[in-house]
């Protein structure tokens, strides 16, 4: 299918593409098991209501049918419809529950998939991507220290990729909640919601949302402002929002954990991290950490990272599971890296040597040099025909292969390096590659 044609909001990679992909998913799973998370992986589908029980995101949900159902517009409401997980979050949330007699909590794990949401296709915004996601659950309780600890695995593990500069954006919950509710607006999450839109529509347009639709006055929609404004690098800003004068026992909470995670953050990932007021996280779930990350100069990306703190997302009786966790979105991250030419692979395929044939009687020949390199780990195709020795190089030069590899009649072996021309007797029971050669690499730009 040619690229042009390919159908809107589901990437699809050339081999090349595909190779740094693999690299950031390689990069990421070493990071999270260095760190003691278990990879887990999850059905494709969940009920209706499983999906919509913790926010107002229906319509963009794909639900399933068969073909030859018929079509029923109510059938999208139906709890027990099923339908493709938008995140890996909720779905997550249900494997606890349904597994929690045989998990050792708090229960660490990573969990790499596809995802769909039937968003408008832009760029960074696809319909079917691939999300990354750490969490820590509980059962029962979760000290807020992996609040903290997931934070500094995941700039370690974006620190890894060959991206631009990044920041976690991070605010608390607790303490935009309190603060409203010390200035008297009582629906928090309405509040939530409007100041979310911050960037989109700016600070006049939140006030304005704020005032009539939440009925705030002129004072209570300037102090909501206000509290968005701050931002540190440091824990400056707790003497920033105490100077606003409000007071309230949730307030000072929220601040307490924000100061513990930037504290943290400023000395063991410092430059990563920012205390941001402004973010608010639209989904109803988080009750405390909420972080969104940004690459710096590439802003109008939007969030490549995001998440935090759930206390009540998963429950079974009166048996709760609070978690926090972290979400990077791959698929916009590889869409940047090969838009803007961030990274390359060193090859465009893994092979690193084609053995030629003398003639079509020495295939099982080169069959058996080939399996001796890749005994020792070095990827190896047969050429397919006994073409002119020119033919057979330049088949190995179109498909990115950089060593060519020639038995005479009499077994002696050389090997050809494509890139210089160079060409040397070589073992096949021996002979190595340079280390830099012996598997394709991702190398950043400059």
């Amino acid at each position: 299918m040619a690229r042009t044609a390919s159908l809107s909001g589901f990437p699809e990679w050339l081999p090349e593409e595909r190779l740094v992909e693999l690299h950031v998913l390689d990069t990421l799973r070493r990071t999270f098991e260095l760190h003691g998370f278990s990879s887990i992986e999850t059905r494709a589908v969940e009920t209706v209501g499983q999906l919509l029980r913790k926010g107002e995101i229906d319509k963009e949900v794909y639900g399933l049918s068969r073909l030859q159902d018929d079509e029923d517009s109510a059938a999208k409401f139906d709890p027990h419809a099923l339908a493709l997980h938008f995140d890996l979050t909720v779905p997550f949330a249900r494997y606890v529950v349904e597994n929690a007699g045989y998990l050792a909590f708090p229960f660490r794990r990573y969990q790499i998939q596809k995802v769909w949401r039937g968003e408008r296709p832009q760029e960074g915004r696809a319909r079917e991507f691939t999300q990354a996601d750490i969490d820590v659950v509980g059962d029962g309780e979760l000290p807020f220290r992996y609040d903290v600890e997931i934070a500094l695995v995941i700039a370690e593990a974006l620190n890894a990729l060959p991206i631009p500069d990044f920041l976690l954006r991070i605010n608390n919950r607790k303490l935009a909640e309190g603060f409203y509710t010390g200035i008297g607006l009582t629906d928090t999450a309405g509040v939530l919601r409007s100041i979310d839109k911050l960037e989109k529509v700016g600070p006049a347009k939140v006030a304005d949302l704020l005032k009539d639709e939440l009925g705030a006055t002129d004072d209570q929609a300037q102090a909501a402002l206000k509290l968005a404004g701050i931002r540190t690098t440091d824990t400056s800003f707790v003497e920033q929002v105490r100077a606003l004068g409000v007071t309230n026992e949730l307030l000072e909470e929220g601040l307490n954990e924000l100061e513990q995670v930037i504290a943290a953050a400023v000395q063991h990932a410092p430059g990563r991290v920012v205390a941001d007021l402004s973010i608010a996280r639209g989904l109803d779930y988080y009750t405390g950490t909420v972080v969104e990350t940004v690459l710096v100069g590439h802003e109008q990306l939007g969030s490549i990272c995001s998440g935090g703190r759930y206390d009540a997302l998963a429950s079974k009786g009166n048996r709760k599971f609070p978690g926090v966790g972290l979400s990077i979105g791959v698929t916009r991250l590889v869409s940047r890296i090969l838009s803007q030419d961030l990274a390359k692979a060193t090859r465009s395929v893994p092979t690193a040597v084609l053995v030629t044939l003398n003639d079509d009687g020495s295939w099982a020949a080169a069959q058996d040099v080939a399996a001796q390199l890749r005994s020792r780990g070095i990827a190896t195709e047969v050429a397919a025909k006994a073409e002119k020795f020119g033919k057979q190089i330049k088949f190995a030069d179109r498909r990115g292969i950089p060593f060519v590899w020639f038995t005479d009649d009499d077994g002696k072996h050389q090997v050809k390096d494509i890139r210089t021309g160079e060409q040397y007797d070589a073992d096949p029971g021996a002979w190595m590659p340079a280390e830099e050669d012996l598997h394709v690499r991702v190398t950043a730009a400059g």
